[in-house]
């Protein structure tokens, strides 16, 4: 049996790629539009010492494999194959490739963390924070594009501002995030004169957004201090320094309280399911008698199972110690601590759209990227891009916005009615 064979043994039947081996071994449909090289008996030895997908990912962040043609076409092909072997079926193949040569453990990427200290404390959340975030402002730019957004956008179904009625036109990446941004807002109630909390602010996205488009006096809070020290700047040159603040702080330190609103976009995936309860009261506790919260965050599609997957790639490459819970069991914990669930909605597909976007972006800027952050952190967030993007198309995970309002003392909600979140005044970006 040769190389190209025993890879495809090892990857499952049925797939609609072709492998090459390096030692010039083909298997797989000829008329595949996608082959793996396998060009290093290492690629080999990083699947029998680490089944799964960190295997894969190993071998394809150190260059052991390469993917000739379009990675999403690939990972679509992969993912879902039986990549964990019976150990029976395992020995068989090495054997006939080197045997236990193949069980030495190669070289892990520098790429791959693992955090030290008392999980989800101050100072290990920041480490965590760090190894994701404080990549390079330069490269998130490349990444992101102008909004420096680093959230599940809205596409489609925000239409324009005197828009006709029919289908909406093609949103851009960049007019998907304002509308995103803006759709908080209005969920939010947001007007002149009020103050915002965002907890988990990023580059300060929805910070400027707030100040600049409702007039609100915003504060918000990262655990990156790249992310802070770049928001401050851009607050400053776009002249919103008398409304708009974001600070290098662990959210947990906010001092201020009696805010009107608190918006967490992308915070509550690191925050793990035994802080969630006081997580919650925390922002329960900062909002005002009246005040509403927007928590948007990803989620798994039901509360069966893990929150996390420590030994999968997103644990160890992207996001270490995150943890994602179903919807239904955020909604219970908001309940338990005086929270009212006025409004939740699924916005999965939107993500699946948005992480194309950046994939598409990090290619445009490929060969910048690589020079800005390394060919092995570059190929890590090209495969994560498209990973994840596979894993909201399939409902392997969603990305839910909750809607909830602090009851006043005669429980009142002081929320509308019905929805009143109309499309917006103002003009998305050109």
């Amino acid at each position: 049996m040769r190389l190209a064979d025993v890879f495809q043994l090892i990857v499952g039947d049925g797939v609609p790629v072709q492998f090459r081996g390096f030692d010039g071994s083909l298997a797989g449909p000829a008329d595949a539009g996608v082959r793996v090289e396998i060009r290093s008996p290492r690629a080999l030895s990083y699947l029998a010492t680490a089944p799964g997908d960190v295997g894969l990912a190993r071998a394809y962040i150190m260059g052991d494999l390469e993917v000739d043609g379009d990675l999403y076409t690939a990972m679509t092909g992969l993912i879902g194959q039986e990549l964990n072997l019976s150990w029976p079926a395992r020995w068989q193949a090495f054997r006939r490739l080197g045997g236990l040569r193949l069980l030495r453990r190669p070289p892990r990427p520098e790429q791959e963390v693992r955090l030290r200290g008392r999980r989800h404390s101050k100072a290990r959340d920041a480490a965590a924070i760090a190894h994701h975030y404080d990549v390079s402002n330069r490269f998130y730019e490349w990444l992101l594009g102008p909004s420096m957004a680093y959230t599940c956008a809205l596409f489609g179904d925000a239409r324009e501002p005197n828009q006709q009625p029919g289908p909406a036109a093609e949103t851009t990446l960049e007019q998907a995030q304002f509308a995103k941004h803006d759709l908080v807002a209005r969920k939010l109630g947001l007007r002149a004169g009020q103050r915002l909390l965002d907890v988990g602010c990023g580059w300060g996205g929805m910070v400027m957004h707030a100040a600049r488009h409702y007039g609100v006096r915003a504060l918000g809070v990262t655990l990156s201090r790249k992310q802070a020290e770049w928001a401050q700047k851009e607050i400053a040159e776009s002249g919103l320094s008398e409304l708009a603040e974001v600070r290098h702080l662990d959210y947990r330190d906010v001092p201020e309280t009696g805010f009107d609103a608190v918006s967490s976009i992308g915070l509550t995936e690191h925050i793990g399911k035994a802080q969630l309860p006081g997580y919650f009261r925390f922002l329960h506790d900062k909002l005002v008698p009246g005040g509403r919260l927007l928590n948007h965050c990803i989620t798994r599609p039901n509360n069966l199972e893990p929150v996390a997957r420590k030994r999968h790639f997103i644990n160890r490459y992207i996001f270490p110690d995150g943890e994602l819970e179903g919807v239904g069991h955020l909604i219970s914990v908001m309940h338990d601590v005086g929270l009212e669930v006025r409004h939740e909605e699924n916005l999965r597909e939107h993500y699946a759209r948005t992480l194309t976007g950046w994939s598409s972006n990090l290619d445009a800027h490929w060969e910048d990227s690589v020079a800005e952050v390394g060919l092995g952190q570059a190929r890590t967030w090209r495969l994560y891009l498209v990973g994840s993007r596979i894993g909201f198309e399939r409902n392997q995970i969603q990305l839910h916005q909750v809607l909830c309002a602090r009851p006043d003392a005669d429980g009142r909600s002081h929320a509308p009615l019905r929805p009143t979140w109309e499309p917006p005044d103002t003009d998305p970006p050109a």
